[in-house]
């Protein structure tokens, strides 16, 4: 996040976040020019064909007319010509955007992460699971809306509607005079009508949409718990209820839509009848011929149709304001303290070897929480250490695990070989000490992409080879090899095979120090000490430093020393 997002305030977050889903000026143009020309053709249509039927009923020499069958014809053509063309690259535009939105939310998230999205609402949850899903998939999806139904029928129907009024001023100045009236109040009527019927309910539907997706998503996610307690009525009785409630939402916004149209439809009528008012008599006294007076009755017509999407256009503007302060709202307009960012001038971080590691801190607290998780803790770690870390909940160990990883701030100071870590990048610090988290996360893919993600440049022989290391070799071939999928979550594997599975990921990322937390927490006692013994060993092995956070016991000769820490500071 850049030092400027640091001061802008929740509407200009918002006004960034819509001007970011516009399409470059070039497309965007293109598409209004589009759709001033599909416009256009069918006002011309329904004016040059009252033209020539009118003028047909005098029977004059076809070659008086000739000129009127062929622009019949060509504007007919023209306006689904020009519609198909305005929509192709309208919408080819718009979705084009949708990358360079979710790119940069995520560029915005990611240094936030994990422990500082959602900080703010850490105690209610809020922006995370289900919401937080929400916010990145169905409210960015919400945004091309605003080239497609807010800014492009605004400018291209507006450049219609004002052109018709000049031709219908042309032909009959008063006419002009009662178009360009009624399309005024029918712009008042019809903005004023869909916002008391529908305004509502356009700002309701994206949280209420995301109130269905948080509920789904306890649903789905929690679906053995919810069995095991006895609580899956409720919980389906939550989805039931937030669906109605976006039901009816939406519901109510299809009937703001109807009466905005009905009421537009109605004042088009009064617009023909006034224009046949001020006609009639212009007929009579010579001014205008008999089919100038029917391109003058009809061409209100015409032009409503065209003009009915502009008050319409307002309704989908509140729709995706709502979606836009949601999107803003999930990155806050300055990062969180706690957690650690770039320094402006941030260097590069490199280690020739395994590093000493040297923390000295007086305090650090989870972001969003004022009270301080760890505090005076002086921890040196010696390159190839095995060190085991015991404690009991809520002492801290993770957190500690956090700090050195760099999820979490500190206050004091954090060196790599000499170096302090707060003044290189982030990154830098993580590709050196690396986290295995307590209950790692697993692709609903096959095995070989869960390992991939660690290193992409991998071959196959290497993924088996740390298989084998890991102790998963033979079970990887018995189910077929890497190919064999491992579950949404890591549904399809046990939690052993799940650790073992992220120890293979870290391997292959080569950290040259390792902080495994909790590894034995979802495994038997059996599995757990096999577990902390291939852990120990291969770390060993490769002479990486290991710093090991397990309630199980370890044998003395696998580890270099022994840490306990309660109430966040080590004893």
């Amino acid at each position: 996040m850049s030092a400027s997002d640091a001061v802008l305030s929740d509407q200009e977050r918002t006004r960034r976040i819509l001007r970011l889903a516009l399409p470059p000026a070039r497309r965007l143009w293109a598409a209004i020019a589009l759709g001033a020309l599909s416009g256009g053709s069918a006002v011309a249509l329904l004016g040059v064909s009252a033209w020539l039927i009118t003028r047909a009923s005098e029977q004059p020499a076809l070659l008086y007319i000739s000129a009127a069958v062929v622009g019949v014809r060509a504007f007919a053509l023209g306006r689904a010509f020009f519609r198909y063309l305005e929509r192709l690259a309208g919408h080819d535009a718009a979705f084009r955007r949708l990358g360079d939105i979710r790119a940069d939310l995520f560029a915005r998230l990611v240094p936030l992460g994990p422990d500082g999205v959602g900080a703010g609402d850490r105690r209610s949850g809020k922006a995370r699971g289900g919401e937080l899903l929400a916010r990145l998939a169905d409210d960015v999806d919400e945004l091309p809306d605003f080239a497609l139904r807010v800014v492009q029928p605004l400018v291209s129907g507006g450049v219609v509607v004002l052109a018709s009024a000049v031709a219908a001023f042309v032909l009959l100045p008063a006419a002009g005079v009662i178009l360009l009236l009624t399309l005024a109040a029918a712009f008042v009527v019809g903005t004023l009508v869909n916002r008391w019927a529908a305004g509502s309910a356009e700002r309701r539907i994206a949280p209420l949409r995301a109130a269905l997706a948080s509920a789904l998503h306890e649903l789905v996610t929690g679906l053995d718990l919810l069995i095991a307690f006895d609580a899956l009525p409720q919980a389906r009785e939550r989805v039931r209820a937030a669906s109605a409630r976006l039901t009816a939402a939406a519901r109510t916004r299809a009937a703001g839509l109807g009466l905005t149209a009905g009421a537009v439809s109605l004042l088009a009528g009064v617009a023909t009848v006034l224009a046949l008012a001020t006609g009639i008599p212009a007929l009579e006294a010579g001014h205008l011929d008999a089919p100038t007076l029917a391109v003058v009755a009809l061409l209100p017509l015409a032009v409503f149709e065209v003009f009915g999407t502009l008050p319409l256009a307002f309704g989908a503007l509140r729709r995706v304001h709502a979606s836009a302060e949601r999107i803003a709202d999930t990155v806050p307009a300055t990062v969180p303290d706690g957690v650690p960012v770039d320094a402006p001038a941030a260097s590069s971080l490199t280690v020739a070897s395994v590093p000493d590691v040297a923390l000295s801190l007086r305090t650090a607290h989870w972001p969003g929480e004022d009270a301080p998780v760890l505090q005076d803790i002086d921890l040196v770690l010696r390159a190839g250490e095995r060190v085991v870390l015991t404690g009991p909940t809520g002492a801290g160990k993770t957190a500690l695990a956090h700090v050195l990883t760099r999820f979490l701030d500190l206050d004091g100071g954090y060196a790599i070989d000499g170096v302090d870590v707060r003044g290189v990048r982030q990154d830098d610090v993580r590709r050196v000490v690396g986290l295995v988290e307590q209950q790692p996360y697993l692709f609903d893919s096959d095995l070989r992409q869960n390992l991939l993600f660690a290193r992409d440049t991998a071959t196959d022989e290497e993924l088996l080879a740390v298989l084998d290391r890991v102790g998963l070799g033979e079970w990887t071939r018995s189910r077929g090899g890497l190919t064999s999928p491992v579950g949404e979550r890591g549904a399809l594997v046990s939690g052993g095979q799940a650790q073992r599975i992220a120890l293979a990921r870290a391997l292959l990322a080569d950290f040259p120090v390792l902080v495994v937390d909790e590894p034995t927490a979802n495994v038997d006692a059996a599995v757990a000490g096999r577990i902390v013994r291939d852990i120990l060993t291969t770390a060993a092995d490769d002479g990486r430093t290991v710093l090991l956070i397990s309630h199980t016991a370890v044998p003395d000769e696998l580890v270099t020393r022994r840490l306990r820490m309660e109430a966040g500071t080590l004893v």
